[in-house]
């Protein structure tokens, strides 16, 4: 998804609590990983690995010039041959400590053994951030947390609340990669906002991923 469907997005959640929801969250991420220069975790459940994200957020470092948005991903499971980027495993989290920001992200229950870690990384002194379902045992250990409720059911039509967990994370990662977060102001004209928005899109950088 990018910027301009992303700005075609904020104007269909427009009055909702999504756009606060989202940008805060996403403050809260990039403070986390600007207070200590980077050190971005990110991992998800056994079944449910959040690459898109990591693809997302490496590009907003990028374009943004704020390379401490980059992510390691951490899998739980690293097939042969993967590349040294997308072959970080969850031993990985266990050394995770001070100055560290910890993203977990995932629309099922983590597991206990992911929780266990995840536990043992914030009482190292790692930052825990949470987006995902709604899981109590993962917020009860995330510093911040953002729940996503499952979208319609299939052949249901949705309405403008009804957001997946996919779309609130290209929504946070494209608000943490923002130069700043809005402050409430006069609403600009949105040919003026499309604008603004293809202008930042030129010459992006190669994707990593």
């Amino acid at each position: 998804m990018d910027a301009v469907r992303v700005a075609l997005l904020r104007e269909v959640l427009a009055g909702t609590e999504w756009i606060q929801d989202t940008r805060r969250f996403a403050g809260s991420l990039r403070t986390a990983v600007a207070a200590h220069g980077g050190g971005l975790l990110l991992v998800g459940s056994a079944a449910y690995e959040p690459w898109h994200l990591a693809a997302h957020l490496d590009d907003e470092a990028a374009w943004s010039g704020l390379p401490e948005l980059s992510p390691t991903l951490v899998r739980h499971r690293v097939p042969g041959g993967a590349p040294a980027h997308l072959a970080v495993g969850l031993g990985r989290l266990e050394a995770a400590g001070r100055g560290e920001t910890l993203l977990v992200v995932t629309p099922e229950q983590p597991g206990a053994g992911l929780l266990e870690r995840v536990h043992d990384a914030r009482r190292n002194g790692a930052t825990v951030l949470a987006l995902d379902g709604g899981d109590r045992d993962l917020h009860a250990l995330a510093h911040d947390a953002l729940a996503a409720p499952p979208g319609p059911p299939e052949g249901a039509a949705g309405t403008a609340q009804d957001l997946d967990l996919d779309t609130v994370q290209h929504l946070v990662s494209a608000a943490a990669g923002e130069n700043s977060l809005p402050a409430p102001r006069r609403r600009r004209r949105f040919r003026d906002r499309l604008a603004r928005l293809a202008d930042q899109l030129t010459a992006p950088p190669p994707p990593r991923w």
